[in-house]
């Protein structure tokens, strides 16, 4: 279960008696987190809609500002921390986006706060956060490579419940939207940008359409094949057909460059999948 629903801690007074956001950043398994300045926390506009998200909004809020009257009874200090948990992940999420934010972010990413990929080919290339849904309590925060473009598990559990809403799914790629200089360099098939630019998106537009004809006949096999009762029937082109990738987006919306260089690979797999199911007819 994603942190931040059971595996809270309530505290004590004393725990909060400097400031709740520098004790809730200071605690263990927080440390994707950045500190949200308190003036974007303050200004409600910034705030529009979460009050139909949070519950005991208003008291959450007090106790993020330092703000929540001293009389409130511990046992519902310990709900609303819960809330307040929720409440700080969800304008963190608003808040690394902005300019003040991303450089904040920024810093993080240059202390590799985040890690780095475990794929050998891109060189420990530092990471960042990212979710996969922008709902709360839906999923776990992902790290994302500039370099793969693919997604991966945080190595810590602590760091592996934390909700994913709670950095959003466009972050790292406003991030290299905004600074293009941050950028990894790409290996091995970066080439394949050069050759969309150089008249391989038309020379692929055929292939793709062959490449969708021979998907639909793949999936049509494997949906035959599935309906019978032995074991391993599925041939190996259905098998890689199924296999999901991440696909960058912004605010719902796919990067253009990142679309074009992702219809080339479809296309690329399109044509790896002929060649299995040749291989498998001959057998």
């Amino acid at each position: 279960m994603l942190r931040g629903v059971d595996d809270v801690s309530t505290g004590s007074d004393s725990d909060y008696s400097n400031s709740w956001i520098s004790w809730f950043l200071s605690s263990k398994g927080n440390e994707y987190f950045c500190e949200v300045e308190e003036d974007y926390i303050l200004d409600r506009f910034n705030l529009t809609g979460l009050n139909t998200e949070v519950s005991n909004y208003s008291q959450a809020l007090d106790l993020i500002t330092d703000n929540l009257d001293d009389e409130i009874q511990d046992e519902l200090r310990g709900t609303l921390d819960v809330q307040a948990r929720l409440l700080y992940g969800l304008i963190h999420a608003r808040w690394i986006v902005t300019a003040r934010g991303l450089s904040k972010m920024i810093e993080k990413y240059k202390r590799v706060d985040f890690g780095r990929c475990p794929r050998v080919l891109c060189q420990s290339q530092p990471l960042l956060p990212v979710g996969l849904s922008d709902v709360p309590y839906e999923k776990s925060v992902k790290l994302y490579c500039g370099r793969c473009e693919d997604v991966y598990s945080p190595k810590s559990s602590r760091h592996g419940s934390i909700d994913g809403a709670y950095f959003g799914t466009s972050f790292p790629h406003l991030l290299f939207l905004v600074y293009p200089n941050l950028i990894p360099p790409k290996v091995g098939p970066v080439d394949a940008a050069a050759a969309l630019r150089n008249g391989g998106v038309v020379a692929g537009a055929g292939a793709e359409a062959e490449g969708a004809r021979r998907t639909r006949r793949v999936r049509e096999d494997s949906e035959v094949e599935g309906s019978g009762s032995g074991v391993g029937e599925a041939s190996t082109a259905s098998v890689a057909l199924k296999a999901e990738r991440y696909r960058p987006r912004i605010y719902g919306f796919q990067l253009h460059e990142t679309a074009k260089l992702q219809r080339w690979q479809e296309a690329t797999r399109d044509r790896q999948v002929a060649r299995l199911e040749a291989i498998e007819d001959l057998n």
